[in-house]
């Protein structure tokens, strides 16, 4: 189904390289700024657009329930493979509508969405701003980073900034409760994150 995703153009090809890239980092360095809002006790996580499942494997062994969505069917099997020995459930589910997500009707404590909103146009997080806003549970947090720099090859990229983020948030009731702004994990000097975390009152 990945083919039809447009925002993850590129993936494919580079599934096993990507991974290797992804599985390098640690989730305390990638997170460090928001690690403070994220659930302390056993709570209901999903990581969208999780790639290699690096973040849903941490979390996992955190105690989390965990489910792991990815479109891309390559980062989905060998997210499969490197953590076969950690109870994530894969789901083949993308934005802007999350409909498998949305039918199993579960409301989540922690959403994590790296590196994945500013593949969708306008229109397309309109979209799954209101699915995030359903699918996050009361005093829950979802947690996005926002990519700056320039495009790479073969991939579909905007610049979208925290302010627009947090502004159509406010629109389906979330509020902001971090923003912040990182350099670049794989040290690439030309790319910086916004990071931005929203809560669903309650």
């Amino acid at each position: 189904m990945s083919h039809h995703v447009a925002g993850s153009a590129g993936y494919d090809t580079h599934a096993s390289e990507l991974a290797r890239q992804y599985e390098q980092l640690r989730f305390e360095d990638v997170h460090r700024d928001v690690l403070h809002l994220m659930p302390s006790r056993p709570a209901t996580v999903v990581d969208i657009g999780a790639g290699s499942g690096r973040d849903a494997a941490a979390l996992a062994r955190l105690g989390h329930t965990v489910v792991a969505v990815e479109p891309t069917d390559a980062l989905r099997a060998e997210g499969e493979r490197l953590h076969v020995d950690l109870p994530i459930q894969w789901r083949d589910d993308s934005l802007p509508a999350l409909q498998a997500l949305r039918k199993e009707g579960r409301r989540y404590d922690l959403m994590l969405l790296s590196a994945v909103w500013m593949h969708l146009d306008a229109g397309e997080r309109a979209e799954g701003m209101a699915a995030l806003a359903e699918l996050l549970a009361p005093g829950g947090v979802a947690i996005l980073s926002l990519r700056h720099g320039p495009v790479p090859e073969g991939r579909r990229m905007f610049d979208v900034s925290a302010d627009e983020t947090i502004a159509l948030a406010a629109r389906h009731g979330l509020q902001a409760c971090h923003r912040g702004m990182r350099d670049d994990v794989l040290g690439r000097p030309d790319v910086r994150w916004s990071v931005v975390a929203l809560r669903q009152p309650g």
